[in-house]
């Protein structure tokens, strides 16, 4: 297993090239895109039909409860209560309203309620870790929930993941769906990760890291930070072209 300074060395190869926006498929230091990025050039196909009717779901199907990580049990999680909102955007900065937007996240401990997830930190009774809303008429959205935890993943020796939340967003097929990953600023652990880096253009990386927000917070209950996602144009957010840890 390669050692950190090895991994490290891959990393600094890469930046040194051009700058890419969105993350490399064939990335030599994020070990799983070795196996798995398309070694020949796609083929477009078209859809079947059942992959272009719009994705079935309105207010009647999302309740208000289920943006709120914090309440689905029957105790109280442990960690640190945090807000996160935003505003789901175009290209021209116009909101994207209605929208499902789920998210996914491990635990305080950096632990995920799933069967492959194995490694020695607690599970958490009252947290699952998954939740979704739909954006408002002004394309925003609001989670609270319980800030995760950074944890390993066996990519090289001593490989632990920056803490981030997992966002998903549908759009009018189920051949939009579109899938990043929230960060929080000043985590010491990004220069270390493939993941992360393997965005080689270093402003596209930033678009990743939420921005914390002291009019957000709320006193006594919960930190808050701020991040837009921009789906289309110049500026837009970062998105997975396959899976990631």
């Amino acid at each position: 297993m390669p050692s950190q300074a090895d991994i490290s060395a891959e990393i600094a190869a890469a930046q040194a090239g051009a700058g890419g926006a969105q993350p490399r498929l064939d990335y030599p230091a994020y070990r799983s895109t070795i196996r798995r990025h398309p070694k020949h050039a796609l083929h477009p196909v078209d859809p079947e039909g059942v992959e272009l009717w719009a994705p079935v779901f309105g207010p009647q199907d999302v309740a208000d409860d289920e943006a709120d990580l914090t309440i689905q049990h029957s105790g109280e999680p442990i960690g640190e209560r945090i807000t996160v909102t935003g505003r789901v955007l175009d290209g021209d900065g116009r909101p994207v309203a209605h929208q499902l937007v789920e998210v996914w996240q491990a635990n305080a401990a950096g632990r995920y309620r799933h069967q492959r997830d194995q490694h020695p930190a607690p599970l958490d009774p009252n947290f699952t870790g998954v939740g979704r809303c739909r954006t408002g008429a002004d394309g925003s959205y609001r989670f609270t929930t319980i800030k995760p935890g950074p944890y390993p993943w066996r990519n090289h020796h001593n490989a632990w993941r920056p803490a981030h939340i997992h966002f998903s967003l549908f759009g009018a097929e189920f051949t939009q769906r579109l899938v990043t990953q929230m960060y929080f600023p000043g985590d010491p652990l990004f220069g270390l990760d493939p993941i992360y880096q393997s965005i080689t253009d270093p402003l596209a990386r930033q678009r990743l890291i939420a921005a914390y927000d002291h009019d957000l917070t709320a006193p006594e209950f919960s930190l808050g930070f701020r991040w837009d996602i921009v789906l289309t144009g110049s500026h837009r957010t970062p998105f997975e072209e396959g899976d990631a840890a």
